[in-house]
């Protein structure tokens, strides 16, 4: 199938490009289950999304921002690839097409943060979107806490929208990434309260292990200082 094709060639592309240019340091915790997953991640980055894929061997549609899809050329290429856009303030058909992706037996991956996480660190509160999935479907959701060197994050500024926007690219550095145990939740979608209660659970989830990525991070060892001569 061309899709598939398409997904393995960029898939592979992107895999040299982190083979020259990261430290990519990935730790299981658990090995992922079979079927269906929900991938949910802190996003520190707008590198992010193209480095999740090549945590899995299966395919992963991605939620992604309707920004992505405006850019000429790139718009048509993610969409011929499956991906999702979401549209800020209206995720309801993004919802919708990730649960129709999930019960036909196909991986999503999704950030609660809902856009990047703060410029100096830490992390924003989630949405509710992941947890509503999980709901829904039963569908496992595994956690994925991602650290990086903010410090490297390079600037990049847009106008695609109309006006201007900076996003945060990661072109460089370590990148440290620790999965989680797959967890599933029950419950009724319509009830507020439990959805928000799964919300923070699955971002704690992710705030735990991006803390373990961190961890593994050695700083950069002090140069000696040379006596004078």
């Amino acid at each position: 199938m061309a899709r598939d094709l398409t997904y393995r060639v960029s898939r592979a592309i992107v895999h040299l490009y982190v083979r020259a240019m990261l430290q990519l340091d990935v730790v299981w915790k658990y090995p992922p289950p079979e079927g269906p997953v929900i991938l949910v991640a802190n996003h520190p980055s707008c590198t992010d999304p193209f480095l999740l894929p090549l945590m899995f061997h299966r395919p992963i549609r991605l939620l992604i921002t309707q920004n992505a899809f405006e850019v000429p050329g790139v718009g048509s290429f993610l969409r011929h690839l499956g991906h999702v856009p979401v549209v800020r303030r209206e995720g309801l058909p993004a919802l919708d097409a990730a649960r129709k992706l999930l019960e036909a037996g196909g991986s999503v991956a999704l950030f609660p943060e809902g856009r990047l996480s703060p410029r100096r660190g830490g992390f924003r509160a989630p949405r509710t979107g992941a947890a509503r999935l999980a709901i829904l479907t039963g569908v496992p959701v595994v956690p994925i806490g991602i650290h990086l060197l903010r410090t490297k994050n390079y600037g990049i500024v847009s106008t695609v929208t109309g006006k201007r926007t900076v996003g945060y690219w990661y072109l460089r550095g370590p990148y440290h990434v620790t999965i989680g145990a797959a967890l599933t939740y029950k419950g009724d979608v319509t009830h507020e309260a439990k959805v928000g209660e799964v919300s923070l659970a699955i971002m704690r989830q992710i705030v735990e292990l991006a803390v373990e990525s961190e961890q593994r991070l050695k700083p950069e060892p002090r140069l000696a200082p040379v006596a004078p001569s």
